[in-house]
């Protein structure tokens, strides 16, 4: 679900306010989201997501990531790949507490995180798949 944000400009012409056309801003693709609140946002994403479907947690300079894929109802694979790379096969209910783990291992300074919501899991190429470094 695709949640927009609308903005609305006013000009300052002379004596009056004249309004300007509304521009919509397109919220769910990459989010910076507060690491006190990731956990809650990430669990609401899910909820949501489509089977096959994939959450990406990166750091602000994207050299490290978590990937959250929803395989089933019930089941979810998790990816780390940063300071340590690992697969983990759990159930839903487990995620919040080794994503607190995860988040200390992987974001340990990092105040605020990045939220991509992606479409259908490839294996090969999500893993390979490049992004700009900053």
């Amino acid at each position: 679900m695709i949640r927009y944000k609308y903005i609305s400009l006013v000009k300052y012409v002379g004596y009056d306010w004249i309004p300007k056309p509304i521009y919509y801003i397109n919220k769910s693709s990459n989010l910076m989201i507060d690491k006190t609140k990731i956990i809650d946002s990430v669990c609401e994403r899910l909820e949501k997501l489509p089977f096959g479907h994939y959450i990406d947690l990166k750091t602000y300079k994207r050299n490290r990531t978590v990937i959250i894929v929803k395989t089933d109802e019930k089941k979810l694979l998790v990816i780390e790949d940063g300071y340590f790379k690992d697969k983990f096969l759990i159930k839903s209910d487990k995620l919040k507490k080794l994503l607190k783990t995860l988040l200390k291992k992987e974001f340990p300074r990092s105040k605020k995180i990045r939220l991509y919501v992606m479409g259908e899991f490839v294996d090969e190429e999500t893993l390979n798949k490049k992004r700009k470094i900053l």
